[in-house]
């Protein structure tokens, strides 16, 4: 296996071997609980935790091309659905409140009385795209149970904390907060030559450490190229759907400024970049928009 294409110095987090590496293995695991506690701003301390089988939340094959996730609990029994997601899906709500409904009803007591006493559950995701449009800087969105004349919280131990990486714009010298910080690595890790004189923490040395791809083992650098050129193709299909007029650009959000699409006589060549995008889970409605075909025609493919 060559390593051409790889300059870069650390890993690239929005692949699936990058995310893992940093966020799913044990020997990392205080990587993730700094992150979870930055993003909890401290109402949260996460002084342990434990991996759980992703297996367990019946993760649909179409969402592994683009969603990578860490499922785990803290030390009092609290979990925690971590994904990386790298282009908006088709009911990309839906779908995250679909999966956050595994860790409520795996807690049910089988067999015996219950009390229906539930343990907090955080989804979080790290989005690569923008799906609220606003124009503005609003990177940060926790969403909780609401009564809606009080707007006071009706249930606070269901949390979905999504985070907008494109819109989070701020330089070294900006970065104040843990929670910055991160925002900070995972934002840019990969096209950083050193770790930032800014990031003096011991948990950001741990992490610069796991992330130098010379460190890697042959196996791993394997792997690594692999999920590397599965995140290349799909950044690649994107890219030409937007050079054809398509979209505004990756990581802007797919669903803004789309071009007027081809002539009839270029049929096939829509159909053919409708497939590509479809295979790399890129939502229907937003295809349909990109190319000027219908939902129909995309959903036959």
């Amino acid at each position: 296996m060559g390593s051409e294409g790889l300059q870069e110095r650390y890993i690239n987090p929005y692949t699936d071997f990058g995310f893992k590496k940093l966020f799913g293995t044990d020997m990392n695991k205080d990587l993730l609980i700094s992150f979870l506690n930055a993003l909890l701003h401290g109402e949260q301390t996460v002084k342990d935790i434990t991996y759980l089988n992703t297996e367990h939340l019946g993760t649909l094959e179409i969402d592994r091309r683009a969603v990578f996730d860490v499922y785990c609990e803290n030390e009092q029994g609290e979990k925690f659905l971590v994904e990386m997601q790298k282009g908006e899906q088709q009911f990309f709500k839906d779908r995250s409140l679909f999966y956050s409904t595994f860790p409520i009803r795996e807690q049910a007591v089988k067999g015996r009385s219950w009390d229906y006493e539930l343990k907090a559950v955080y989804t979080i995701g790290i989005l690569n795209f923008v799906f609220d449009n606003k124009d503005d800087n609003y990177y940060h969105h926790e969403v909780k149970l609401l009564d809606t004349r009080t707007k006071e919280v009706f249930y606070n131990k269901l949390t979905f904390i999504y985070l907008e990486m494109p819109k989070f714009n701020k330089t070294e010298a900006e970065l104040e907060t843990m929670f910055d910080k991160w925002m900070f690595v995972l934002r840019n890790l990969s096209v950083l030559m050193e770790r930032p004189a800014a990031l003096q923490e011991r948990v950001f040395e741990r992490l610069f450490k796991s992330a130098e791809i010379a460190g890697f083992s042959k196996q791993e650098l394997f792997e690594y190229e692999d999920s590397l050129k599965v995140f290349r193709d799909w950044y690649s299909v994107v890219k030409t759907a937007a050079d054809k007029g398509f979209t505004e650009g990756f990581g802007e959000g797919f669903g803004e400024g789309f071009g007027e699409g081809f002539g009839e006589g270029e049929k096939k060549k829509q159909l053919e970049i409708a497939q590509n995008l479809k295979s790399l889970g890129i939502a229907i409605d937003v295809i349909a928009q990109s190319t000027h075909l219908s939902q129909e025609e995309i959903e036959k493919l």
